[in-house]
């Protein structure tokens, strides 16, 4: 192969790269898809987790749908109050107060003691629930402490402590990614409305009797929780106390009078201070003696 050859080779794809470059800008005109200014303002306030709790496919997919409005300016849960702001300043709307939520295993890990059978398989959760009885547990509404949780959360929120999955509370999003995976459905969102927050960490199902025989501190069904709540603010579903948030004002008189010490506030269960000793009563005052009359004078 001569010297003209090797240049004239190089030269034709020279020019076919600009011909193919051109036509390629043309094209990158001529399809291109206009994007609301306003989509890529949101979208740079938001963190990047892509973690869908907004129920959205990832930053991008919400950032498109708040320029269009059809999703709320608030709805990022790992940017929380803050971008809310940002993205209600861009979109020209009041983001508005949003009530804090935090993701709760609704299970204290008590059950673990009580095994139906020794499980060897893939440390998984969703994979342990396919076997019969929905796992080893003798608790069919119990943690199985395998991870699955663990594994989806993107900001590192939920591990497995003790055989039970507990969530940090600090790190929590309320992505709702654990919320979705838990084949038990044993975990769900509650809002931090009050100055202290309570919450019945139990999704037993069983009568009083049979939840002993299967966890050292379920709920029982015993009512004496929903009796004491001053703004009746608990309500016994098929054998299981349940808040309602709009009703709880976080006293914890309810978990005072669990006989279980199941119900916590802000994680711990209280101390319930013994009643003071009652006063002894006053002693009677005693009687006077009667005073013996002076002797009468003799009259003269």
């Amino acid at each position: 192969m001569d010297m003209n050859t090797v240049i004239f080779a190089v030269v034709v794809l020279a020019v076919l790269g600009a011909i193919f470059g051109l036509v390629l800008a043309i094209a990158a005109k001529v399809f291109a898809v206009e994007v609301d200014p306003k989509e890529e303002a949101v979208l740079a306030c938001l963190p990047g987790a892509n973690c869908g709790g907004c129920g959205f496919p990832g930053c991008s997919g919400y950032a498109a749908a708040v320029a269009k409005g059809k999703a709320p300016v608030n709805a990022c849960a790992a940017g929380g109050e803050a971008v809310a702001a940002q993205i209600g300043e861009i979109m020209g709307v009041s983001a508005g107060a949003s009530v804090k939520m935090i993701a709760q295993v609704h299970c204290t890990g008590c059950g673990q003691n009580y095994k139906q059978y020794t499980y060897v398989g893939l440390h998984d959760c969703v994979a342990a629930s396919k076997l019969p009885g929905g796992g080893d547990l003798g608790c069919s509404y119990g943690c199985l402490g395998l991870g699955s949780c663990e594994k989806v959360c993107p900001f590192d929120a939920i591990h497995v402590i003790d055989g039970v999955a507990k969530v940090d509370e600090d790190k929590c999003k309320a992505c709702n990614k654990c919320v979705d995976t838990c084949p038990r459905h044993i975990i769900a969102l509650e809002p931090y409305k009050t100055k202290r927050h309570v919450t019945i960490p139990c999704s037993s199902h069983d009568k009083g009797a049979d939840a002993r025989k299967v966890c050292d501190n379920g709920c029982i069904g015993c009512s004496l929780c929903a009796k004491n709540c001053p703004k009746e603010a608990i309500t016994m579903v098929n054998n299981l106390a349940v808040i309602d948030y709009e009703k709880c004002i976080g006293c914890g008189i309810c978990a005072q009078k669990c006989p279980r010490k199941l119900i916590t506030v802000d994680g711990k269960v209280p101390v319930v201070k013994p009643a003071a000793p009652k006063a002894a009563p006053a002693a009677a005052p005693k009687a006077e003696a009667p005073k013996a009359e002076a002797p009468a004078q003799p009259k003269e």
